[in-house]
């Protein structure tokens, strides 16, 4: 249940209100925004009787709420969730771009695509350093020393990194080389991960599974966000569907709908979503249409040769006039790139 306290109500009051839903056996989780403060009363051990809550000093109303996530609900937290990292912000009225290669494959690799994409105005670069493969014989990734060689150059062009972090084991290792810490679609219902990942500090941005419904990805949020860490991002990375034309079926319909239940920042990987460079574009231009709050894209030198998804991954030149595309788009939904203004 949510008890929305009175536009006036005193911190002593709020406090009262807590203490008292906390010896019940509830969890509290408090969102502040400009006119009320919501508390967010999770789980509970004993009956509780809302009329004892709504007599209460300085409380307004209670709501109660049927659907499973209250804490990634818009009904708890009207306004829009904004993440800043440093001077980078997800969400609100800046779009963030995140484009880099599926993998790390070598320092000279890391080197030439920070350069070109800071050179395209990328302020956060994607990389992965753990790879889930779904042969056991295709290419894993460089594991630490990944991370470290992405770490290293993204700090000499003041680029943010986001990876993918597999298990919990991970996780430390992680918080030393990553600023995002991305959950795969193969761990969406990694329910274990995302209980510890509650516990961090740093933003995770959660990719839709395979074949999961909209509630269930929410759910998934709702792990990270009970734990404390309300700095969750949503990833729509396309679902299995019969279709064969495409690796998967990208579903920008997910946009509008989640923005209306969530006040979660979500982002839309049309790499993954198609499996096709030449649908990439398109798809990264319809998703800012639909309200995303930014994209994430594969880039790499050379796709060619690349040891992983180059079919999906666009050339440097290719994802620059994309993101010139995306400037023109922008404005006309209220929005605009953050991007670095590079000479």
């Amino acid at each position: 249940m949510l008890i929305v306290m009175k536009p006036n109500a005193t911190e002593e009051q709020i406090q009262a209100a807590i203490l008292f839903i906390e010896n019940k056996g509830f969890d509290a989780h408090i969102s502040r925004g400009s006119v009320h403060t919501v508390i967010g009363a999770v789980g509970g051990e004993k009956p509780i009787d809302p009329r004892n809550i709504e007599l209460l000093d300085g409380v307004q109303e209670i709501i109660r709420i049927t659907s499973s996530y209250k804490l990634a609900s818009r009904t708890f937290q009207p306004e829009d969730t904004v993440i800043s990292i440093k001077d980078i912000t997800i969400g609100g009225e800046d779009l963030a771009i995140i484009a880099g290669p599926c993998t790390i494959e070598s320092l000279e690799q890391i080197e030439i695509t920070c350069e070109q994409l800071h050179k395209s105005g990328v302020k956060i670069i994607r990389g992965g350093a753990f790879k889930p493969r779904t042969s056991p014989y295709s290419f894993q990734g460089l594991g630490e020393e990944g991370l470290k060689i992405i770490r290293q150059v993204a700090d000499r062009y003041g680029m943010l990194v986001t990876s993918e972090v597999m298990e919990i084991s991970q996780i430390p290792l992680f918080l030393k080389y990553v600023d995002i810490l991305q959950v795969g679609a193969r761990n969406m219902q990694n329910f274990n991960l995302l209980k510890e990942l509650g516990h961090i500090n740093k933003p995770v941005m959660i990719k839709r599974g395979l074949s999961a419904t909209i509630e269930e990805w929410l759910m998934s949020a709702e792990y990270v966000l009970s734990g404390g860490n309300r700095d969750v991002i949503l990833c729509e990375r396309g679902i299995r569907t019969f279709e064969k034309a495409t690796r998967n079926t990208l579903d920008i319909s997910a946009i509008p709908v989640v923005k209306k239940l969530s006040h979660l920042p979500i982002i839309v990987d049309p790499s993954h979503g198609t499996g096709l460079r030449d649908k990439v574009a398109p798809m990264s231009r319809a998703a800012i249409a639909a309200g995303a709050d930014g994209v994430m894209i594969e880039v790499h030198h050379d796709p060619d040769n690349a040891l992983c998804d180059g079919a999906q991954s666009l050339y440097p030149e290719q994802y620059d006039k994309l993101a010139k595309e995306l400037s023109v788009i922008a404005p006309v939904v209220g929005r605009k790139l953050n991007l670095y203004t590079c000479k």
